[in-house]
């Protein structure tokens, strides 16, 4: 019987470890793609090396994080201070931060992506950056702006 509990607690916590770790698109124009063929929105995390790590300890890093994202939004880190990226990647990710008005870092945008005839409309939904609270607070507030209606 322990021998059986134990294997259990073991497959479990590796399914838990395994299941924390998040799939970040870093391409901007193949998470445009993403979103817009899943019809979610897309979570934009725009950061940096020099940036803040709270939001990522104590949100992304969590399993009610790794659950909610893979229902609710299409993932996408653009670290603008990436030295492999191109100078193109570069210039497209400060357009996008610039365009939808980022001025701190880290900060989220969330947005809904359509594209029709190869060409991206861009809806802002809001922004967020970090919040005393925890990740439950946190998807709690994303979720306010994504399903507004339902408050």
């Amino acid at each position: 019987m322990a021998k059986k509990l134990l294997t259990l607690l073991f497959f479990l916590g590796s399914f838990l470890l395994h299941s924390q770790n998040l799939i970040w698109n870093t391409d901007l124009s193949d998470a445009f793609i993403m979103s817009d063929a899943q019809k979610k929105p897309l979570l934009i995390f725009f950061t940096a090396a020099n940036a803040g790590q709270k939001i990522q300890n104590e949100v992304f890093s969590t399993p009610d994080f790794a659950v909610w994202s893979r229902d609710n939004v299409v993932l996408l880190k653009l670290d603008l201070s990436d030295t492999s990226l191109t100078d193109a990647d570069k210039e497209k990710n400060v357009m996008m931060k610039n365009a939808l008005g980022v001025e701190e870092l880290p900060q989220v945008c969330l947005v809904m992506i359509t594209i029709r005839k190869n060409k991206p409309t861009i809806n802002k939904l809001g922004v967020l950056g970090y919040k005393v609270g925890g990740a439950k607070k946190w998807i709690a507030d994303s979720s306010a702006i994504l399903h507004p209606s339902s408050e």
